[in-house]
């Protein structure tokens, strides 16, 4: 488990270099006292470990630029890849204090050894407004397109981009679409139409990830119980980790027959791989039964499937217990 005295910690995401796993997640201070504000103070921090339990935090890995970049205000989520020419490439979501931090651009950063980051302080991946909506539709708080999960495209030519993203039609609050752009060299980007339909009940699709799971495509998400469509929520639906079955890598994805992984106590589901090559997810502590926010991530915990889905194969309660003190989780490098 990850919890830090410090600072709350949310969504996160994995690279493997072969002898050390590399944990990136966002983070905040606890001095803010509220964690609402913690968006706003968001930078993205590092941690090591050799089994996916024990971390030990190293420095941080992205910081907002100085201004003006679109990145100035607070740096997001995001995914990493290494480049054909050995490097690693970090591509993250930017906010800059221009737009109020309300308006979500792609940047990427660089790295020779996971460690050491540079970035440009510029977006390479922005909304193309023929499908997708703009913070000027008024339709929702805010431009969402964030979470970059970047991948070699299933063609075998280039690289392809899962984007949470909202398309310009349908009722809004079953706007949520998989964003998707393409790239020949991971340096340009080809932003694509959406890669699903409007009104598959969800406002929006939080930090997407596509794997292959034993041999059987799946893609997660997050959504809130609060963005869910109206229809879902008139139905007593909640929200939490979805999942959903895959047939083509391509896409297109139906997003309509998403099923629930986990509730709302955790968030932000990653599958990965241990070095026995066993498949797990971790994800984000969110908030206890009673409602209370935590900001800590869990340790992995075993998926499997089970009759047609992807299921935790232990009870995610039983295997994360009550909230830790903060101190003895982590060691400080």
């Amino acid at each position: 488990m990850l919890r830090l005295a410090a600072s709350w910690v949310w969504d996160f995401w994995l690279a493997d270099d072969g002898d050390r796993f590399h944990l990136f997640f966002l983070k905040a201070s606890r001095a803010l006292h509220d964690p609402d504000r913690r968006h706003w103070r968001a930078t993205i921090g590092h941690a090591v470990s050799t089994d996916l339990v024990e971390w030990t935090e190293v420095a941080d890995a992205v910081v907002p630029s100085d201004p003006p970049a679109f990145d100035d205000l607070a740096t997001w989520t995001g995914s990493v890849v290494r480049a054909d020419d050995g490097t690693w490439r970090m591509f993250y979501t930017g906010v800059d204090r221009a737009g109020g931090g309300l308006v979500q651009r792609i940047g990427v950063a660089a790295s020779d050894d996971l460690m050491t980051w540079s970035t440009t302080g510029r977006a390479i991946v922005e909304p193309d407004s023929r499908w997708y909506e703009r913070l000027a539709d008024g339709a929702w708080p805010d431009e969402a397109w964030r979470d970059p999960w970047v991948f070699r495209d299933p063609s075998g030519e280039g690289w392809r981009m899962l984007l949470t993203a909202r398309a310009n039609v349908g009722e809004p609050s079953s706007r949520g679409v998989v964003g998707t752009a393409w790239s020949p060299d991971l340096e340009e980007w080809r932003v694509e139409p959406p890669r699903s339909t409007v009104g598959s009940g969800f406002g929006q699709l939080e930090v997407l990830q596509l794997e292959q799971v034993d041999g059987r495509w799946v893609l997660l998400f997050s959504c809130l119980g609060t963005e869910l469509s109206a229809e879902r929520r008139a139905a007593g639906e909640r929200g939490g980790i979805w999942a959903v079955n895959v047939d083509d890598p391509a896409g297109p994805f139906d997003i309509a027959g998403a099923y629930r992984v986990a509730d709302e106590e955790l968030y932000v589901g990653r599958l990965v791989r241990d070095r026995a090559g066993r498949w797990l997810l971790m994800a984000f502590r969110n908030t206890t039964p009673e409602g209370v926010w935590v900001g800590e991530i869990t340790d992995p915990m075993p998926v499997a499937w089970v009759d047609g889905r992807l299921t935790l194969t232990t009870d995610a309660a039983g295997a994360l217990g009550p909230a830790a003190p903060a101190a003895g989780m982590i060691a400080d490098a």
